[in-house]
């Protein structure tokens, strides 16, 4: 299941801002030897907002220092704006973090914030100002520049984290789970905030979260890290409608795909256990024959609830506000989730048919894992 994401870039070479080439990076201490990434590969075009999903402990933010320079990977080579970059040091890369606490100082206002790093570095008050200045009219916030933090909504507070890294001469942003810390309300609109800043500015963002609804509804391309290599990447929907992978498919939406092991029968998938059966969709015919096993899958959502000859029996209601998820015995121990109106009245015990369109199966090879039609 281990893809080059680096293949599926959709730009060309000159267009590579970032690309990490076969990157490998193992911890080791007295008891434990983890490996977080296992011969990663990667490429960011410029301008782009690749942000990198994966469950916790996957191994996001050591890929994030290592871009910086703050780590040195142990095999593999990391290559910036098309300049290998394996032995040069943080300083020189004009690339900047922003984490979760934003990295602002509470004591310093906004002003004396975005101006300590070239503080720092011993640049001229004059050149200081300037830049200060330059950077808060570019991101709309040269109205708090005499404010604390303590005084910032959430938005803001990015904006200025955002300005420390611009005033640097940074033109590659890593922003680690920088929204983690935020109400989910407040979330919502450091969300908008972001996707309306990246448009403006152009610039080259990376962006890790383990959160399935800021990585879907922020990125202009998604990785999926699992396993220590990119398991898949693309246009967000693109990854989220037809995954590379059964893994894949099971770990990005919410609900997840309902995943079945099953056998090719004449135009149609039998489920090995229950009574679930769906067409075998016209893109994958050719790739199939009979008998043949697959695992097939389908998103909650494309469910046709109250038509078609399947049923099942509602055996747990999910009511999330939104939408009602409903999960549905097929008989066997399978169950398969179903995403249901959420005004409508369904209850345990109760008897629901549906059918599944064959435009939204996925068939995937029980021994790689692999989607039979990969996307171009």
């Amino acid at each position: 299941m281990i893809l080059n994401a680096g293949m599926l870039s959709s730009g060309g070479v000159d267009m590579e801002y970032i690309r990490l080439e076969d990157v490998w990076k193992t911890y080791r201490t007295k008891n434990v030897t983890a490996t977080p990434l296992r011969g990663l590969n990667m490429n960011v075009d410029k301008g782009e907002l690749v942000v990198v999903l994966g469950p916790s402990g996957e191994g996001k933010t050591t890929l994030l220092r290592i871009i910086a320079g703050l780590l040195r990977q142990d095999k593999g080579h990391v290559y910036l704006r098309g300049e290998l970059v394996d032995d040069m040091p943080p300083k020189d890369r004009r690339v900047a973090m922003v984490f979760q606490s934003y990295a602002i100082y509470p004591f310093m206002n906004v002003y004396d914030n975005i101006a300590f790093p070239l503080r720092l570095a011993h640049r001229p008050k004059d050149e200081i100002d300037r830049e200060v200045r330059r950077v808060a009219e570019m991101l709309r916030i040269s109205d708090i520049l005499q404010k604390k933090p303590s005084e910032l909504s959430g938005g803001q507070k990015q904006r200025v984290a955002i300005a420390k890294a611009l005033v640097k001469g940074a033109d590659i942003l890593l922003m680690d789970e920088p929204m983690a810390n935020l109400d989910a309300q407040v979330r919502v609109f450091a969300r908008e905030e972001l996707k309306q800043l990246h448009r403006q500015l152009g610039t080259t963002i990376v962006y890790v979260t383990h959160d399935q609804v800021e990585a879907l509804s922020l990125a202009t391309k998604l990785a999926v890290l699992h396993d220590g290599v990119i398991q898949d990447f693309g246009d967000p929907m693109e990854v989220y409608r037809r995954p590379k992978n059964a893994w894949v498919a099971s770990f990005v939406g919410n609900p997840p795909m309902n995943l079945f092991d099953g056998v090719v029968s004449g135009n149609y998938i039998v489920a090995k256990k229950g009574k679930l059966r769906v067409p075998v969709p016209e893109e994958y015919r050719k790739l199939v024959k009979e008998g043949q096993e697959v695992i097939f899958g389908f998103r909650p959502e494309d469910i046709r609830v109250g038509e078609g000859e399947l049923s099942g029996t509602v055996s747990m209601v999910e009511r999330v506000g939104a939408y009602t998820v409903i999960h549905l015995d097929m008989g066997d121990g399978q169950l398969l989730r179903v995403v249901y109106p959420s005004l409508s009245t369904v209850n345990r015990g109760d008897r629901v048919s549906f059918s599944v369109p064959a435009e939204a199966v996925s068939l995937y090879d029980p021994s790689t894992g692999n989607n039979l039609e990969q996307r171009r």
